[in-house]
């Protein structure tokens, strides 16, 4: 879905709400919409279940929770106004870019 600007970041020694975050751009809403639906389908073809989804009706940032890893998928501006690579990761520890 040529999503941009790719990391992970690994929360396992930084929190109990999940493993690792994926963090992700889309050029547009359009673009964040189809990353996430297709983020979802892939997650559902590998069998997980109760995958949850939030911030579809407007896709600026989507939130996919699978359990041990949470997606996000914004548009460019809203996550450099977030930036949760460096609430999570000060100093780029445990980042890794995928990109």
């Amino acid at each position: 879905m040529k999503a941009e600007d790719t990391v992970t970041i690994d929360l396992t020694s930084k929190s109990a709400i999940a493993d690792q975050m994926v963090v992700t751009s889309g050029r547009s809403n359009r673009h964040v919409g189809s990353v996430a639906d297709r983020v979802v389908e892939n997650l559902e073809a590998a069998g997980l279940s109760g995958i949850r989804v939030e911030g579809t009706p407007h896709c600026d940032w989507v939130l996919i929770d699978a359990g041990d890893v949470i997606v996000h998928v914004f548009r460019p501006e809203v996550r450099a106004f977030y930036n949760l690579e460096k609430m999570w990761a000060p100093g780029g520890a445990g980042l890794t870019r995928l990109n």
